[in-house]
């Protein structure tokens, strides 16, 4: 299949990120890639979904990512994936005669292996360099249900109106599902036994990166996990402190020992930022020197500062994160042209383990098999967000009262944008259409 046709496959069949900000997967297939990366990181503690597809979908995944290598004619492919995921690697090894391109990569069990700048110089010892992305470089960089539903586009004409994710924590069956998307949070959680506790919280994704959500919330094309935490345990904690007191906190407490800094994996690599001078110029209030401002653009938000590095308790990403909001709000781009330094020669020693940083975050308990189960669910109702991806929303080309099938476009890609398509998540009724959601009732409901 060619570059052309590939992409507006893609497009018209919703294909994005199946992580992260679910960024339109069309617009990187790109010839300027000559190395494709399959990211089987499963960066978070608690999340299977990417080792469990990869292990039990290993020749579907690789032949579209096979697929994906020959569009752009890339001259190297290299699969990713933990060492740890022993029976994801021996499925790889057994279609590897298959697809002699591909090469295997193994990598040690830490934390953020996941992010695209570590993981690329994991694999290859390619900088990305700041303020820059994978492409820049030469490498295109997919994780593994992506690449699966490529395979399903392509193959069977199937765009994305489910999702794969984790249902983990505080239920009574840990498990990963296939769930509609647009179902309701709760519902998902009730496909895991329910809750075991009364007085819980909802993660929407891992418990690094992910953020607290109702109930109501439903799941999107870039849900990996929802988890079910007491509401007074360290993860949740650090969700819903305020930053006006965070920031009292860090201007009472800060000591400058430079630890957020030491673990940061951004700066391991080289890149300039570092948490510990941001945290001295917001606390003292001094604005003559801007850098440490401004180099809030170079962090990825992985949290380790906050929920691994820092004695104090402090929360180095949340200030950070606002700081960035706050710039970009203001038009002010990420700065371009700065090159890295040196890796350091201290990171192999500076990396977070991953037991390490489970135990840390008092999650131990809760790190067991959440078995894989594509069995159909049945949603009465569904919400149906147009705008999952990064760029332009989807445009509804439906109307109230419309009826529609499971797999019927409901929104289509912005003509001249960078969107992507939205599709029915079960066969029924549409009872709401406006410029953010659709909603869709079961007609057997």
């Amino acid at each position: 299949m060619d570059i052309k046709e590939l992409t507006s496959r893609l497009r018209e069949n919703g294909i994005v990120g199946a992580g992260g900000a679910g960024f339109p997967t069309y617009a990187k297939i790109d010839k300027k890639a000559d190395t494709i990366i399959l990211n089987c990181a499963e960066c978070e503690p608690l999340l299977k979904v990417h080792r469990q597809l990869l292990q039990k979908y290993a020749y579907e995944i690789m032949s579209a990512l096979d697929m994906i290598a020959v569009s752009v004619e890339a001259s190297e492919v290299i699969i990713s994936v933990k060492e740890a995921y022993t029976k994801t690697v021996e499925a790889i090894r057994a279609n590897m005669e298959t697809f002699p391109k591909i090469k295997l990569k193994l990598l040690k069990e830490v934390y953020p292996m996941g992010d695209e700048v570590v993981l690329i110089y994991e694999t290859t010892g390619k900088k990305v360099p700041p303020g820059s992305i994978p492409i820049e470089v030469g490498v295109a960089v997919f994780n593994v249900e992506t690449v699966f539903n490529v395979y399903k586009a392509v193959i069977k004409n199937e765009p994305v109106y489910m999702k794969y994710l984790t249902v983990a924590g505080e239920v009574n069956t840990p498990i990963t599902i296939k769930a509609p998307i647009g179902m309701p949070v709760e519902a998902a959680v009730e496909l895991a036994g329910g809750s075991k506790i009364k007085d819980y919280v909802y993660i929407m994704g891992g418990p690094m990166t992910g953020s607290i959500v109702e109930g109501y919330d439903t799941v999107k094309k870039t849900t990996n996990a929802i988890l079910v935490l007491p509401s007074d345990h360290t993860v949740v904690h650090k969700k819903v402190g305020k930053s006006s007191i965070d920031m009292k906190r860090a201007m009472a407490s800060c000591c400058q020992c430079e630890m957020c800094t030491d673990l940061c994996p951004r700066h391991l690599l080289g890149h300039p930022i570092t948490p510990h001078m941001f945290m001295r110029a917001a606390t003292s209030g001094v604005t003559k020197d801007l850098a440490p401002f401004l180099d809030t653009m170079f962090c990825c938000s992985c949290g380790i500062c906050e929920m691994f590095a820092c004695p104090q308790d402090l929360s180095p990403r949340k200030l950070i994160t606002e700081y960035k909001a706050g710039l970009r709000n203001k038009g002010i781009p990420i700065p371009k042209g700065i090159p890295s330094k040196d890796t350091d020669p201290m990171r192999e020693y500076r990396k977070v383990p991953m037991e390490r940083l489970t135990a840390r975050l008092g999650l131990v308990e809760y790190d067991v098999d959440a078995p894989l189960d594509e069995k159909d669910i049945a949603a009465g109702q569904v919400k149906i967000s147009l705008s999952q991806h990064i760029g332009a929303k989807a445009l509804a080309v439906v109307k109230k009262n419309d009826l529609v099938n499971r797999g019927d476009i409901i929104a289509k890609a912005e003509d001249g944008k960078l969107s992507a398509s939205v599709h029915a998540s079960i066969s029924g009724e549409i009872i709401e259409v406006n410029d953010r959601f659709v909603i869709i009732k079961s007609i057997s409901d």
